[in-house]
């Protein structure tokens, strides 16, 4: 699915040099390097505070704590999206409000999170899925009306921009109060460990998120609350800061295999290929497509790993059908996008390192063995 060492390989040179560089300096907690990527992933974002922390999951949790909701209040985010979203939600005794996603964007709809807002919303927490915005326009308007916070989960989409219809253009994770990001190594952005930021223009809620990540402390040995301890390590900021300079050439890459993804399935009937938002551009963390109901979906995976080819299911269950996430609030059939995608979709190989002979294989493999999956 994602070929890190080919890529790896390609800038070994710089990688290594930069990782030797940490271990010289000893530096390896809040040295230069973690500092030197902060400055260029927020001239790269045009963001003003880029906070790294521990993983994705952290950013998440710290940019909630530092709103300081309280247990009770409600965040509305996707059912169909990885857990870590709605897990941090219940973590802080908050209460997550589930809605159903566009059928086109995989993207948390607008209209639902509205008729899902009550007296007691007091977040949005939107997921720009598999590498593209959702529909942000839309989605600060509703929070401006009803006084909420939008926390943008950007851990899949980091690169992509939104383009409102004013004309501004920003990146993804960059537009709502707070955003977040994961660099797990098979991410748009990755390193070679944990790695992950929040993001803000916001002065103050910037001390905040960097007083709970250290330990609740902004003078050493005086915690003035309660926090946590997440920081990226120096070697991973050194390798994210190589990585950093190629993450445009690396999307192009992924842009240009989601193309020929796009030119090779666009007439299969049996397959629906990735819509693209028209106010977002997609950077493809994941090419994801839809299969008809006449397809078997887990055949039709087993029969491309047999031919060397991986293919994964994300996400096979909605969040509200979770046995963790049970409420009787919901049930089956209440959500019946997420539940239908979450039965239809399949994410094949896609990374920097795709080249023709491998895109070729994998597409004249794939649609023979579509038609033979019929059930």
């Amino acid at each position: 699915m994602v070929d890190l060492r080919s890529q790896y390989e390609n800038i070994k040179d710089e990688i290594n040099r930069e990782i030797q560089g940490v271990i010289d300096s000893t530096a390896f907690v809040k040295g230069g390097k973690v500092a030197d990527f902060q400055h260029h992933l927020e001239e790269y974002l045009g963001v003003k505070h880029v906070i790294p922390v521990g993983n994705g999951t952290d950013a998440l949790q710290i940019s909630l704590m530092a709103l300081g909701l309280k247990p009770g209040d409600e965040v509305i985010t996707p059912t169909f999206t990885f857990i870590a979203t709605a897990e941090v939600v219940a973590l802080l005794g908050l209460t997550p409000v589930l809605v159903d996603v566009d059928p086109h964007t995989f993207c948390m709809s607008p209209e639902a999170a509205e008729k899902a807002i009550t007296s007691r919303t007091k977040a949005i927490v939107p997921v720009h899925l598999f590498g593209q915005n959702a529909d942000m326009e839309a989605l600060m308007q509703i929070a401006q009306k009803h006084n909420l916070y939008v926390v943008e989960d950007a851990c899949q989409s980091i690169g992509a921009e939104y383009t409102f219809p004013d004309g501004r253009r920003e990146k993804s994770g960059c537009m709502g109060k707070l955003g977040c990001t994961s660099f797990f190594p098979s991410k748009n952005l990755g390193c070679y460990g944990d790695g992950g930021a929040i993001f803000t223009n916001d002065d103050t809620l910037a001390d905040e998120v960097n007083c709970i990540a250290n330990h609740g402390m902004r003078v050493r040995y005086h915690h003035d609350r309660i926090g946590v301890n997440s920081r990226l390590d120096s070697i991973q900021a050194a390798v994210l800061d190589v990585k950093l300079k190629y993450l445009d050439s690396y999307t192009a890459s992924r842009q240009r295999a989601a193309a020929f993804y796009d030119s090779a399935f666009g007439q299969c009937p049996y397959i629906t290929i990735p819509a693209h938002n028209l106010h977002s551009s997609h950077v493809f963390h994941q090419y994801t497509i839809q299969l008809a109901a006449s397809i078997d979906r887990d055949a039709l995976k087993a029969a491309l790993n047999e031919k060397g080819i991986p293919a994964m299911i994300y996400y096979p269950i909605p969040l509200h059908l979770q046995k963790a996430y049970h409420s009787e609030r919901y049930k089956k059939g209440d959500f019946p996008v997420s539940e239908r995608l979450s039965q239809s979709v399949l994410s094949l190989p896609m990374h920097t390192e795709l080249d023709d002979e491998q895109l070729r294989y994998i597409t004249n493999t794939l649609l023979p063995l579509v038609e033979q999956c019929k059930k």
